[in-house]
């Protein structure tokens, strides 16, 4: 069962009262006037392109889409900004540094963590890095990783339909696709 996150607040979450319109955006507390707009939040993918114009794909250790291919990255954390989270989330999971980046595309995404869906939007770098021989994958989120320009087996195999057209646009600009 999966429920979307403006649909969980049930009670206030300053006051507690009792909310007589779950899962209307905003959420607005009657009695104290709390207000929660439910806005997306922002997730980055990086794009790594290795000196043979290769992709980096990574295979997820862990749910959501344990065992399928990804791209590395995740969510911005508050205070960050986007590239300093694409530089720390690609840094975190294959010990990669970033070198340059260029904006690919962006992406509105569902994510759905124990059953509650939450709106993101997703933004999908280029990326290249100072030596792309030196992949050192982070154990408890990925266990495999490969340098391709990727086709229907790894797209048929994306654990998230946001890294797959990320990947398909890349591929188009590359003419590969």
């Amino acid at each position: 069962m999966t429920t979307a996150i403006e649909n969980t607040f049930l009670f206030c979450p300053r006051c507690g009262a009792s909310h007589p319109h779950p899962g209307k955006i905003p959420f607005r507390c009657p009695k104290c006037e709390f207000t929660l707009f439910f806005g997306p939040v922002a997730a980055v993918g990086g794009l790594v392109v290795d000196d043979h114009e290769r992709l980096l794909l990574v295979r997820r250790a862990r749910d959501p889409g344990k065992g399928l291919w990804g791209l590395p990255g995740g969510f911005v954390d508050a205070g960050e900004t986007i590239e300093e989270a694409l530089s720390r989330e690609i840094d975190e999971e294959t010990e990669l540094q970033i070198t340059a980046t260029e904006l690919l595309m962006t992406f509105p995404n569902q994510y759905n963590y124990k059953g509650v869906v939450s709106q993101v939007i997703d933004l999908f770098y280029i990326c290249r890095v100072a030596d792309s021989s030196k992949v050192t994958l982070e154990p408890s989120e990925l266990d495999d990783f490969v340098w391709t320009v990727p086709g229907a087996d790894y797209l048929d195999e994306m654990a998230f339909d946001s890294n797959r057209r990320a990947v398909q646009r890349w591929l188009e600009r590359r003419g590969t696709a």
